[in-house]
């Protein structure tokens, strides 16, 4: 074992998956956008193009900038194997296609990102996938009907906006017992506070964007495993599909994760200071933070998780009206549909995660009209909840003393 792999997460996010790539002395990754990759000899050339050898033949299929990408989130997910996307949803449709064909079944849970839920409920449908939704935290459930048998259990956790935890390590034995493929989403925790294939999850996906990139100018997703076989099967879809990293969306992500393991850590405290300083004020209804003694997976998440994360949700009395008098009054938040960046950004369900769904869509899903989803930023946390704190008073409910 080499002192790098005994490294800590913090050392591995800056100097893993980089050094292969870096040439003529540069401390930094390059950025290479070229198109095609040459060769003289064309026996070698056919050996790339057929996988016998390493290297390049084209952008839509490999890049060096994205590959070190792809290797770098592998060293921080301790993964053999991962493919890129030009999205997030790309990681997560392409992953879908690549495995589940008509007469499939996959169980899964209600409060998946609305995106996703959307190709579970229209596109998986129209390819007569079946798909079983399980209420998020329910383990007896969700186990329940894996054991009934499933082609895929796919699961978010802690889910986007209303941050419930599922179990990972018990849902993941149970799809095994039945040869189930067990796919877990880690956007919201981050390779920083969970690693799902250590709780026995086949495919970690992340979309990029968000807090690996850290700071909102990158478009990206990855899936990563130890099963280089399925790995595999799904660069091949994409590769075919196109669904590609550009290599200068790759450069701004490999460049945002060298912080990664600070940015996430203050961004956490952030965010357990601001749930508990919520459940002071009159004017909310519901605090939702897995860190909290108060939420209902509170325990779960303690055991599988090493830190809780900087997402946190929160209901306010009045719904919609409230929302909207509400957040324009924050001086130190961004009101738009992204989370995991360096600053806070705050915005309801109906306009951010689930905009996709209908209210009674997202009602069904347990996510009222009045919730806002807020992703804490590396601010200092004082001017946080200071800023928290003025808007609540000028909407009229102070908080408690």
């Amino acid at each position: 074992m080499s002192k790098f792999d005994q490294a800590r997460l913090g050392t591995k996010a800056v100097w893993g998956g980089e050094k292969e790539y870096l040439v003529h002395g540069a401390t930094q990754v390059p950025v290479i956008p070229s198109v095609a990759f040459g060769y003289d000899d064309m026996d070698e050339w056919y050996d790339v193009a057929i996988g016998k050898k390493k290297g390049h033949i084209y952008g839509r299929n490999t890049n060096p900038t994205v590959q070190a990408f792809e290797d770098k989130v592998k060293v921080l997910e301790g993964a053999a194997a991962g493919t890129s996307f030009s999205t997030g949803m790309a990681a997560v449709s392409n992953t879908l296609y690549t495995f589940l064909f008509p007469g499939d079944k996959v169980v899964t849970i209600k409060d998946t990102y609305g995106g996703t839920n959307k190709l579970f409920t229209e596109f998986l449908h129209k390819l007569q996938i079946e798909v079983v939704f399980c209420e998020t935290g329910n383990q007896k459930q969700i186990e329940e009907e894996v054991k009934k048998g499933c082609k895929m259990l796919y699961l978010e956790t802690p889910t986007n906006p209303t941050v419930k935890i599922t179990d990972i390590k018990q849902t993941a034995a149970a799809a095994k017992a039945v040869g189930a493929l067990v796919v877990v989403d880690n956007t919201f925790a981050t390779p920083v506070n969970q690693n799902p294939l250590e709780l026995g999850a086949d495919l970690v996906i992340h979309s990029a964007t968000k807090f690996l990139g850290g700071h909102a100018d990158a478009l990206g997703g990855v899936v990563v495993g130890n099963d280089e076989s399925l790995v595999e099967a799904i660069y091949h879809y994409r590769e075919i599909n196109g669904a590609t990293m550009d290599p200068w969306a790759a450069y701004l992500l490999l460049r945002g994760m060298k912080t990664l393991d600070l940015r996430v850590k203050r961004q956490a405290e952030n965010a357990m200071k601001l749930a508990q300083f919520l459940q002071t004020s009159d004017l909310v209804e519901g605090v939702f933070y897995p860190g909290l003694s108060t939420h209902p997976n509170h325990d779960i998440a303690k055991e599988q998780m090493k830190g809780f994360g900087g997402m946190l949700s929160f209901s306010v009395k009045g719904g919609v009206d409230t929302v909207r008098d509400l957040l324009p009054k924050l001086q130190f938040a961004n009101r738009a549909a992204n989370l995991g960046s360096v600053e806070t950004t705050v915005g309801p369900a109906r306009t951010t995660s689930h905009v996709e769904c209908t209210p009674e869509e997202r009602a069904a899903m347990g996510i009222p009209e009045g919730l806002i989803r807020v992703s804490c930023g590396i601010e200092d946390a004082e001017d946080i909840l200071a800023d928290f704190e003025q808007a609540l008073k000028a909407v009229g409910y102070p908080v408690q003393a």
